[in-house]
């Protein structure tokens, strides 16, 4: 596998994680609350959440990047 492929995978597998980790605790804790069934309602959420999210990440990423180089430019 190419160095660039290797670090945008491994990118949108950490991305990810941290953001539907802080996404669907802050929703589960909107929606359930700090119930007695909290966690697992979180984790529930999370796996599902996960295995939709960094898909969407490792595809729109590029995307996202090109977006925003037509918008503001290139970083220097």
């Amino acid at each position: 596998m190419k160095q660039h492929k290797k670090f945008h995978l491994v990118f949108s597998l950490l991305m990810g994680a941290m953001m539907i980790f802080l996404m669907t605790f802050v929703i589960t804790v909107v929606n359930v609350g700090f119930s007695e069934g909290f966690f697992v309602s979180w984790m529930k959420a999370f796996a599902i959440a996960y295995v939709v999210g960094v898909p969407v990440i490792f595809f729109l990423a590029p995307v996202a990047r090109k977006v925003t180089t037509s918008l503001v430019g290139a970083p220097q």
